[in-house]
């Protein structure tokens, strides 16, 4: 049983292997061959272990993630003509990349982004065809005005450049507050390992999707803790870099039922404030241990990669 158990957790590591690289170029030509390669696999296993392991097929994850960030621009405000769009990730014409879209959410990709044009307006939900996923077009819950002074209440923001961060990761998928499991995990392999004694120690949590234009089912994150050394994947755990760059950095000090908010806020400060924010990247990185907190409440800087 332990030597199935560890087995399954190896292929975990190699499956995350190639979502990264499949998240990190969406705009490529991302082949079977290519990609059983990155995992270490035939193409005949890949493709079935993948499968197992995510729910879903490789393609079907690629044509999703690929919607999703199309869906992701879109609520940016992107003007770029859709046909630009859909070559750029792979739809060999409009016509099947809106059939693709629409399947997904079950509008045209042309209402969604007339949709994406009325931030802060109530909330309008929408069903696709199996009327299983539902989509909200609000981009941040509560008013603008109330966002802006929350923030100014809780939190100080400024844009500044942040360093690179090498990471040590588990992948968790589904619910943000379920994501403590994926960080048990972390802390029982990395402990043996002496990881933990690193006296410049933060634990980080990366953000792969936007909850705005993926169903919670499917948001993944990394459960993350900083390196000061070289380490190999071993395992479910993964590494990952994440590049230096400008972020809007907003340092807060709340409680658990509060982290919405604060995203929310973050994201009404950056556009207020005239940035545009990139597709990858964002992160949360923890200043305390909040179980030693009088208030059990998280010091954390909410990071948003900014042009």
């Amino acid at each position: 049983m332990d030597i199935l158990k560890g087995v399954r957790k190896e292929y975990i590591g190699r499956i995350n292997k190639v979502m990264d690289y499949v998240e990190s170029n969406l705009d490529q030509e991302l082949s079977l061959s290519n990609l059983s390669e990155i995992a270490c696999f035939s193409p005949f296993h890949f493709h079935r272990i993948f499968t197992v392991i995510q729910g879903e097929t490789l393609n079907g994850f690629i044509t999703r993630k690929r919607i999703e960030r199309i869906a992701s621009q879109l609520l940016q405000g992107s003007d770029l003509p859709l046909s630009e769009i859909a070559f750029t990730y792979g739809f060999n014409s409009a016509s099947s990349f809106s059939r693709a879209f629409k399947n997904y959410y079950g509008i045209s990709p042309t209402e969604f982004r007339e949709r994406a044009k009325e931030p802060f307006s109530k909330i309008g939900q929408v069903k696709s065809k199996n009327g299983e996923k539902e989509l909200s077009f609000e981009q941040y819950l509560g008013s603008i005005d109330n966002l802006k002074n929350w923030i100014e209440m809780n939190a100080n923001v400024e844009v500044k450049m942040m360093p690179e961060l090498t990471l040590a990761y588990m992948s968790h998928v589904g619910p943000f507050d379920q994501i403590g499991q994926a960080y048990g995990r972390l802390m029982q392999w990395a402990g043996p390992k002496g990881l933990l004694n690193n006296p410049d120690l933060k634990t980080v949590t990366v953000y792969h999707d936007d909850p705005k234009v993926t169903d919670i089912s499917k948001v993944r994150q990394s459960a993350c803790i900083t390196l000061d050394r070289e380490i190999r994947p071993d395992g479910e755990a993964s590494v990952m870099t994440l590049p230096a760059g400008k972020f809007a950095v907003g340092r807060f000090e709340i409680s658990e039922h509060e982290f919405t908010q604060a995203w929310d806020s973050m994201c009404v400060w950056v556009a207020d404030h005239g940035y545009s924010s990139r597709s990858k990247d964002y992160y949360e990185l923890y200043h305390n241990d909040h179980m030693k907190h009088p208030e059990r409440k998280f010091v954390l800087d909410i990071c948003i990669p900014v042009e």
